[in-house]
């Protein structure tokens, strides 16, 4: 009986277009900024804050940036992985070749950068879409990783290509702790999230809506298709790219082009098909999804099934139910955990009298 919203009433266009109109979602909302920016730091551990919190946000971060694209845009992509490539390795030589450069500056510059490579790998885009154009964004992971590896200036003449990320400063404070660095990390992502949900809900995020429906009939209303494509690769890549930044410097800290190989571009796919496809929140919950499904799965299947099967079969195991868990909610809901989220905030606007 609390998820109502008799007695909210709006009297201006403002009001009824708020990304929350419900007030118990406005509510909702500040309390787990709250949880997650106050009381996660203060309570977590180590493991949980290293290992499980900060990935979930950066890969979060990704998946909105592949959502965009691909769930907004209606532009399928398979080359995020390298597009986060690109980020960590610019940030890192933002850093190490100007002197002085802040970290915030390089992290935007490493997005621009990402952003100039995405317009770049876009172009195939306004001739070809479908699986075509997956196969051509597939040639970029493919290219920028070996464009990394065969030219040791990126790496910094490294031998191997492996990067160590310099110290995060901001203001003359090192961020060299997990809370530190996840409390940067949060503040990071939840601002760009925020960002990306208004873009959406413009006219630029209509005008990418319109061309994924049909691009022939959005050309043909007026909307410019070269302009919308390739802006929705660079906001793509910008946000690929500072993920890829932050994967490096608050995550890894130690990088190699080879890290982001295809797998991880498949892993960010998987997040916003089970999160689900053309949603914000959806984003969130495929990476918060994918990142714990194999931490429980190692705690699990041992239990289940003994010791005596080994690390072989847990690892097959998993690539079972993933590709289990795509197969079921391409069936059976295409629009992943977001929609049943919805669903379930409608039962319960609706309960105990459902019309």
């Amino acid at each position: 009986m609390l998820y109502r919203e008799a007695g909210q009433f709006k009297a201006t266009y403002a009001e009824d277009s708020q990304i929350f109109p419900i007030r118990q979602d406005k509510i909702g909302f500040w309390v787990l900024m709250l949880v997650f920016g106050v009381a996660v730091p203060l309570l977590s551990n180590e493991y949980w804050l290293k290992a499980i919190l900060i990935p979930v946000l950066i890969f979060s971060l990704a998946a909105i940036g592949l959502n965009i694209l691909t769930g907004y845009a209606g532009q399928l992509s398979l080359g995020s992985a390298a597009f986060m490539a690109v980020g960590a390795f610019a940030a890192y030589n933002f850093i190490l070749r100007i002197e002085g450069m802040p970290f915030l500056v390089a992290l935007v510059l490493a997005g621009l950068t990402a952003a100039l490579v995405g317009i770049m790998f876009g172009l195939p885009s306004l001739r070809i879409k479908g699986f075509y154009l997956a196969v051509a964004t597939l040639a970029a992971q493919f290219f920028i990783v070996w464009a990394l590896v065969k030219f040791p200036w990126f790496s910094n003449n490294s031998s191997s290509g492996v990067v160590t990320a310099q110290d995060v400063t901001i203001l003359g404070y090192t961020f060299a702790t997990p809370e530190a660095k996840y409390v940067l990390t949060f503040l990071i992502v939840a601002l760009m999230a925020l960002l990306a949900k208004n873009m959406v809900r413009s006219s630029t995020g209509r005008a990418w809506m319109a061309v994924r429906d049909m691009d022939v009939a959005a050309q043909v209303i007026g909307f410019r298709l070269m302009r919308t494509k390739l802006l929705a690769f660079a906001v793509s890549s910008f946000y690929c790219g500072v993920a890829g930044a932050l994967y490096a410097y608050t995550y890894i800290g130690t990088v190699e082009p080879e890290g982001f190989n295809l797998d991880l571009s498949f892993k960010i796919l998987f997040m916003i098909i089970i999160g689900g496809v053309g949603s914000i929140m959806g984003s969130f919950l495929g990476a918060a999804f994918i990142v714990l499904l194999p931490i429980f799965l190692d705690n699990v299947v041992p239990v289940i099934f003994g010791d005596s099967l080994g690390a072989g079969f847990v690892s097959n195991f998993q690539l079972i139910v993933f590709g289990g868990l795509i197969i079921f909610f391409l069936i059976v809901e295409p629009h992943g955990l977001a929609r049943l989220w919805q669903i379930a905030k409608e039962k319960l606007r609706l309960w105990p009298f459902p019309h």
